[in-house]
């Protein structure tokens, strides 16, 4: 059940301006002063023309405060018009210059000090896209005319206003003594219930209802099936006209569904009928949500727009406030630099920039925003990052006014600014007396200047490190140098071992025999320096992670390592790879494994990669040379055992011979190799199980 969250009675709630209004039949415009003063009116308006400030000739009537009040004029009981009531209070301006010598009389001057004072005040009013200004004539009597004093108020009905606008009012006299008043007054819309029921414009408004339901947010519009009206979300920003967001021509009830996440402070609704000139009416119920408030945190974004310049992205407005910091390179929190520098207030979507600072790597941009008493929001962006490069190791000198002619120098440090010099055990109070003699030598460089407020410099702190480091660097190049002395002088009896290099075995799977021939062949080769890697081994990696991703890992981590991969045709494994070549598949049962491997190492032929980390072998009997498929020929092709000797070197990288390979290992591998040959076509009595034999004699000699 969803629950309740905004009850919006008649349109989109009962506005809290428009409780109740006082109506007024009369259909023309009138005036009334209060008690002792008296009003007329002009009939029409009169030209807006202020005019320029003059000197008042003596006492002057001038008003002193300005008042508005909403009423309805209603020629008829259900036929109104919004009115804005103007109230204007009014005070003697001025005195009677004292005569001097030689002058007047006092008898000649107690004529006009005892007359009554006449004032036309003007009534200016601005409410788009009209503008209206009436003229009311008010006479004080002369027992009133005391120079300071109130003297009382005039009011006007009224000016006519539309629903919803903004409207001002101006009020100054002819000829003017004085700056005018003016006040400025957002009008209800139809969301007021005597507003609703007496401006016939407001009939047709739909009624809405927001709720919550989880996540979501549903707007209720209670509407008859025939009414047409327009749907409008917008953010209301400040600045800038409302920026549209989802707009839509409804009929009928309709529900319209939010998510919680759409939901920030500026998000309006506005709604109005299909009609020409109908009344707009405008609600922003989630000004003071505070889901609203925290999914606007987390869609602000600051943007670096160029070095030095950048802007804080939102849909409404922020109360933010930024400030340069320094970010030093072990990481620590960025430092603001206020004081000596001022932090400023931030208008979202607005370019900014510092334009008296030098570009530094670490300089950069702190913006924070308070969400809550106790939590704050902070972003952050390094101004000049991509075009200076990375962070520099450079100390931070801040020069702070303190007199007419003196400055204080301080270090900038995660702790604090060290005074310098210091007694502090500091990194900046160690090297305070180097540091004031760069700075005093001019070899930092000013990022920025204030005269009232002071200075920021960077000091280079690389040769100080280098000064540090010299002696631990004389340590480590001794300590290098004897223990390549002592190498030398046991290069004759230490032999280093060479560096046994990855080499991975792949085959197809054709049963018992030819997987004995596959595993002696392994073995052999792993008795040298050589890694074998080979799927006979990992039958528990290869079901766990499966074939093809076994296959590539493998193939991927022995190319990383410079090392080789071997290729093991057979007859049955020819065939299959000629129907992967013709037709890019091989069917499933026995060969998914030189399926996936095919699929990983087949692309390196076609594209010529394979030169220098692939090679081919055979077994001797087994098989043609001629009947490997062409784009494996581009790989060396060698015939086991009798081309032993050459594939050994290839697979060392053609250093077997020079290391001193000895040859009875060799003969080792190749008598190894011969056993497996003859035992497999032994126990399968025929070439079935070891594959169909081509037979070439016997055995050759080692080559």
């Amino acid at each position: 059940m969803p629950m309740s969250w905004f009850l919006l009675s008649l349109a989109l709630g009962r506005s809290p301006v428009v409780v109740s209004l006082e109506r007024l039949v009369e259909p023309h415009d009138t005036a009334r002063c209060s008690l002792g003063l008296s009003c007329h009116l002009w009939d029409g308006d009169v030209l807006c023309l202020p005019g320029s400030i003059e000197s008042a000739p003596g006492p002057v009537l001038v008003p002193t405060c300005l008042q508005t009040e909403l009423v309805l004029r209603c020629p008829q009981e259900t036929d109104c018009a919004l009115c804005v009531r103007v109230v204007v209070h009014l005070a003697v301006h001025g005195g009677w210059e004292e005569p001097e010598e030689g002058e007047n009389s006092d008898l000649e001057l107690q004529e006009p000090r005892n007359a009554s004072l006449l004032a036309q005040v003007v009534l200016s009013f601005q409410a788009y896209p009209s503008t209206r200004c009436a003229l009311l004539e008010i006479q004080v009597p002369a027992v009133l005319v005391q120079p300071g004093q109130s003297v009382g108020s005039a009011v006007f009905d009224c000016f006519e206003a539309g629903l919803g606008s903004e409207v001002r009012i101006w009020s100054y006299t002819q000829p003017r003594y004085q700056k005018e008043l003016n006040v400025t007054q957002q009008l209800p819309d139809c969301r007021g219930l005597e507003v609703r029921d007496s401006i016939q414009s407001c009939w047709a408004l739909p009624w809405l209802n927001v709720s919550a339901d989880g996540d979501s947010v549903h707007l209720v519009l209670d509407v008859s099936e025939e009414q047409n009206f327009g749907f409008l979300l917008y953010w209301d920003q400040v600045q800038g006209p409302l920026k549209p967001w989802r707009y839509k021509n409804l009929t009928g009830p309709q529900t319209i569904t939010l998510n919680h996440t759409d939901l920030v402070p500026c998000l309006c609704i506005q709604v109005w009928p299909l009609e020409p000139d109908s009344v707009r009416t405008s609600f922003c119920p989630f000004r003071e949500d505070p889901r609203a408030h925290r999914n606007l945190w987390h869609i602000a974004r600051l943007q670096v727009l160029s070095p030095g310049t950048w802007q804080l992205n939102a849909p409404c407005s922020l109360p933010a406030q930024v400030a340069l910091c320094w970010q030093a390179p072990d990481q620590v929190p960025c430092q603001p630099l206020v004081p000596p520098m001022l932090q400023e207030n931030v208008t979202v979507n607005k370019p900014y920039e510092f334009p008296s600072v030098r570009g530094h790597p670490n300089l950069c941009v702190q913006v924070r925003m308070q969400v809550s008493s106790l939590e704050k929001v902070q972003f952050q962006e390094c101004l000049w990052a991509d075009s200076l490069g990375p962070f520099k190791d450079d100390m931070l000198l801040v020069e702070m006014r303190t007199g007419l002619n003196d400055t204080s120098v301080c270090a900038f440090e995660s702790s604090g600014c060290t005074a310098l010099p210091s007694n502090a055990s500091t990194r900046a109070a160690r090297l305070g007396e180097h540091l004031l003699q760069d700075f005093r030598t001019h070899q930092c460089v000013q990022l920025w200047k204030e005269d009232d407020l002071g200075a920021l410099w960077a000091c280079p702190m690389d040769k100080y490190i280098h000064k540090r480091w010299v002696l631990v660097w004389l340590i480590c190049l001794l300590l290098v140098a004897a223990l390549f002395f002592s190498l030398l002088l046991k290069k004759d009896r230490v032999k280093a071992a060479p560096r046994a290099r990855t080499t991975l075995l792949l085959h197809s799977a054709e049963g018992e025999g030819h997987e004995r021939l596959v595993g002696a062949l392994a073995s052999a080769l792993s008795q040298l320096p050589l890694r074998v890697a080979v799927d006979l081994w990992s039958r528990r990696e290869l079901s766990a992670h499966g074939a093809l991703a076994w296959f590539h890992e493998q193939r991927r981590r022995t190319l990383q390592e410079d090392g080789v991969v071997v290729l093991l045709f057979s007859p049955a494994a020819v065939a299959q790879c000629q129907q992967w070549l013709q037709h890019e598949t091989v069917g499933p049962g026995p060969h998914d494994a030189l399926a996936s491997w095919l699929s990983c190492v087949l692309p390196d032929f076609l594209q010529g990669r394979a030169a220098g980390h692939y090679v081919g072998v055979y077994f001797d009997g087994l098989l043609h040379p001629d009947a490997v498929p062409a784009p494996f020929r581009a790989a060396p092709l060698f015939s086991l055992p009798s081309q032993l000797p050459g594939f050994l070197d290839v697979l060392q990288g053609g250093c077997s011979r020079s290391t001193g390979q000895p040859a009875d290992r060799v003969e080792r591998v190749a008598q190894a190799l011969r056993a497996a040959l003859d035992s497999c076509n032994l126990q399968s009595g025929g070439p079935g199980s070891c594959g169909e034999a081509w037979d070439p004699g016997p055995y050759p000699a080692l080559k």
